[in-house]
């Protein structure tokens, strides 16, 4: 007798259930994610072979330009409850006699950029929401002998948290001098350790090291 075949169906894969998950987080992804804003001075850092990462909290980082200007970003902590960006604006505000609403600490707190405005701009800073604007008032933190605010943001940013790290991330270009008196301020705050970001160099590899 002549074996039986079976009819051989193609198997079918239904891709809907897939579609409409990756839909569903790519929307959640949309609503969620904050666009990184770009810093008030482009740096172009050195290079260097260390591949040692920079922490994500902990860290009060100076931003050098290569015209001098300084700007500053700290992080508010390791949790949701540390909350030290509104901290360290209402100790400023008190150095200089600039009382802060509540609504302005918040707008402090949430900025996601460096931040480089003299105490005096410091209000329409934060209650201006042009971008245009906001770029104009970042000039950059004085810290010339007369109005070293620099060395105020430094002591502030280590009183509220004391295990707070500085980190240098200057342009390639900016003059030694400038650099030097950044460093003289942090050591004056007693802060004598710091890290450096650079940007991190290929090492090549000479044909009679490989063949060792």
């Amino acid at each position: 007798m002549p074996k039986i075949k079976l009819p051989t169906k193609s198997p079918h894969i239904d891709m809907t259930p897939m579609v409409d998950l990756f839909s569903v987080v790519l929307t959640f992804l949309m609503l969620t994610t904050t666009m990184r804003q770009p810093e008030p001075a482009t740096v172009d850092t050195p290079a260097s072979i260390s591949e040692k990462p920079t922490p994500d909290y902990n860290m009060m980082t100076l931003l050098i330009s290569k015209e001098g200007g300084v700007f500053l970003n700290v992080d508010n902590g390791g949790d949701t409850l540390s909350k030290f960006r509104p901290l360290i604006l209402a100790e400023m505000g008190k150095q200089y006699n600039i009382e802060f609403t509540e609504e302005e600490k918040r707008e402090f707190e949430k900025l996601p950029m460096s931040v480089g405005v003299p105490m005096d701009k410091m209000k329409e800073f934060l209650d201006t929401k042009e971008p245009a604007k906001r770029k104009l008032l970042q000039t950059g933190i004085p810290y010339d002998s007369l109005d070293n605010q620099l060395a105020s943001w430094v002591l502030y940013c280590r009183q509220v948290n004391p295990k707070v790290n500085a980190c240098l991330k200057g342009d390639s270009k900016t003059e030694y001098p400038v650099v030097k008196k950044i460093l003289n301020i942090l050591q004056d705050k007693n802060v004598n350790r710091f890290n450096l970001i650079t940007n991190l160099e290929a090492v090549k590899i000479k044909d009679e090291n490989t063949q060792k």
